[in-house]
């Protein structure tokens, strides 16, 4: 490698202290923020011409907020219909209420999987408390397992849902990383569920088995009580993973991060208790389905129609993620909005507030594209390549552990994915789609590992179930673990077939 490679490396390495350190200092700079001034910071020092500077920025931003944003936007209306209507609780019963004691977490973590599709991390658990404190209270009555009946239940929740959210399209972190790294959509989500499937098994129901007679866990009986039917939940926990909602004397951080803008989405989400609906539970599925059924059905089409086939040129703009997303959040509108029962000012209000509640994640998302943008401009992506290619490093661990350490360091699972996918890009532009798909998964595996204390989801599940802090940890930020880390080896397992 060159003297030049070499300062352009330095120039990465600088760039990823400052941002961790903007983000953690006492500054608490928000990670849009951060990302942004640390683009600026770079193309500076790569020497990148002034008069270039703002075209990087406005290309990475703009470019990837209209790949993804959009996507993102019908993503949560779509998600806040299906609660808004009563079709996820009417799904998590429908797979909870006939199973044995045996098979409840397995169950669980079925509904947490079909839940976990279209919602965040933070709204599914809020959404599948009610279902895990109404059914561990009737375990914990039996006293028909060893230990705590809400561990047993929540693992295979957390595993699932933090599985879904890290390493399967259309989530947004996944699907930054599809934009970015040039993957084929429907390969990747086909990937991603099929490392998914037995990382969810082992991170939840296996995993769940084992710690719930080692951890004396029992939430709050008001809180259970509100979750179950009698009044609605406070907002100290109906904040969706604002790590404001530990209690002064767990001396939980104020962090400000991706998913403070979320609050609003959680407290309407929050179950009032159980609601009589009128929505179908095949209509319930049909709309968590219809968007990834047609993003799947475009590859399908693409490797077995010619270019010059009418179905192909039809599936292909079918299965566009813009497209998907939005024939999705239609179905869901009519099939379960206005059939619910719920006003269409309800279902309006209802709406806008869940556009409030990603416009964080968007600006993050937002911030990430420019900083990719002007490593790619500045030339730093093929410095990468260069020092990748001479070290002969497995891309597939690279990309886990950049995503890892960024993520861990920064407290956002999002910053963790598109700083990663930024830096990686040159490396997977050469790599089959395959590859570079199972790329997608390790970067997405990498960024929910070591989830812990500058995290807001570990404070969420800490207060939710009551948990010491040690408890917390041996739970939530073991299982996210065990989740980064069998999705990583899933992909290299693949990664032999590519």
């Amino acid at each position: 490698m060159t003297g030049h490679t070499w300062t352009l490396l330095i120039i990465l390495a600088a760039a990823i202290a400052a941002l961790i350190t903007l983000i953690n200092s006492r500054l608490r700079f928000h990670p849009f923020i951060a990302l942004m001034a640390v683009s600026v910071g770079v193309a500076l020092a790569a020497g990148q011409p002034v008069e270039k500077i703002a075209e990087s920025l406005e290309t990475g931003a703009g470019g990837i907020l209209g790949d993804v944003g959009v996507t993102l936007a019908f993503g949560a209306m779509l998600g806040r219909l299906l609660s808004a209507s009563g079709a996820t609780d009417r799904i998590a019963r429908l797979i909870v209420d006939r199973a044995s004691t045996r098979s409840l977490p397995w169950y669980v973590a079925g509904a947490a999987f079909v839940i976990g599709i279209p919602m965040f991390f933070e709204i599914g658990l809020i959404v599948l408390l009610p279902l895990i404190f109404s059914v561990a209270q009737r375990l914990e009555r039996t006293h028909k397992i060893n230990g705590s009946p809400y561990v047993y239940l929540a693992a295979p929740a957390i595993g699932a849902l933090a599985t879904l959210h890290g390493m399967v399209a259309p989530h947004p972190g996944p699907l930054v990383a599809v934009e970015g790294l040039h993957a084929n959509l429907g390969m990747s989500i086909a990937v991603g569920l099929v490392c998914a499937i037995p990382t969810i098994i082992i991170a939840g129901p296996v995993y769940g088995r084992w710690i719930a007679p080692r951890l004396d866990v029992r939430p709050d009986p008001e809180l259970i009580a509100r979750f179950t039917g009698n009044g609605s939940p406070s907002n100290g926990i109906a904040s969706d993973g604002d790590p404001s909602i530990a209690s002064p004397s767990d001396g939980a951080p104020q962090i400000s991060g991706e998913h403070d803008s979320l609050r609003t989405s959680a407290e309407t989400d929050a179950p009032q208790g159980p609601r009589e609906n009128t929505v179908r539970t095949g209509w319930a599925l049909a709309a968590v389905l219809v968007p990834v059924v047609l993003m799947l059905l475009r590859t399908i089409a693409e490797l077995v129609y010619d270019e010059s086939s009418q179905v192909r040129h039809v599936l292909a703009f079918t299965g566009e993620p813009v497209i998907a997303m939005f024939a999705g959040f239609l179905f869901a509108l009519f099939a379960l909005g206005y059939r619910s029962g719920l006003s269409p000012d309800a279902i309006r209000s209802s709406l806008t507030d869940s556009l409030k509640a990603v416009a964080g994640i968007l600006l993050i998302i937002a911030g990430g594209g420019a900083f990719n943008q002007v490593l790619e401009d500045s030339g730093i992506g093929q410095a990468v390549e260069s020092a990748a290619s001479g070290m002969h490093i497995n891309v597939i661990v690279l990309g886990w552990l950049l995503a890892l350490l960024l993520s861990f360091s920064t407290g956002s699972a999002t910053v963790g994915i598109v700083a990663a996918t930024g830096i990686l890009a040159a490396l997977a532009q050469g790599g089959g789609s395959l590859h570079t798909s199972l790329l997608v998964v390790a970067i997405g595996a990498g960024s929910v590992g070591l989830n812990y204390v500058n995290h807001a989801g570990f404070w969420l599940v800490k207060e939710s179930f009551g948990m010491t802090l040690g408890q917390a940890t041996k739970s939530h930020t073991a299982i996210q673990t065990i989740v980064s880390v069998c999705g990583l080896l899933m992909a290299l397992l693949l990664s032999t077939l590519a």
